[in-house]
């Protein structure tokens, strides 16, 4: 899922209040991480995700949650990647077009 410049600013503005929902640590990417990522995502839409490590580390690893959950990465601000999966049916999220 690909998101607009526009849509990642709206998404951000929603997402500043929220906390880590979960959280990615040593073990780096498990399929309970990918499976607790999408009960989330389905969930809330929009999620923070704590990832430990190192820059590089954490956006590789953003992206590869991103890609196993069919999820758009937002933003990654220090050890936070905040991720976005529209629901198929009744979203909270009506998001702008370019």
């Amino acid at each position: 899922m690909e998101l607009t410049v526009k849509q990642k600013l709206f998404l951000k503005s929603r997402a500043h209040q929220l906390k880590p929902v979960v959280m990615a640590g040593q073990k780096g990417i498990t399929e309970s991480l990918i499976k607790e990522t999408l009960a989330a995502l389905e969930a809330h839409e929009l999620i923070k995700i704590k990832i430990a490590g190192e820059r590089e580390a954490r956006e590789a690893a953003a992206s590869e949650i991103c890609e196993k959950t069919g999820a758009a990465l937002v933003q990654i601000v220090g050890g936070n990647a905040t991720l976005f999966k529209k629901r198929k049916e009744k979203s909270q999220f009506q998001l702008p077009r370019e």
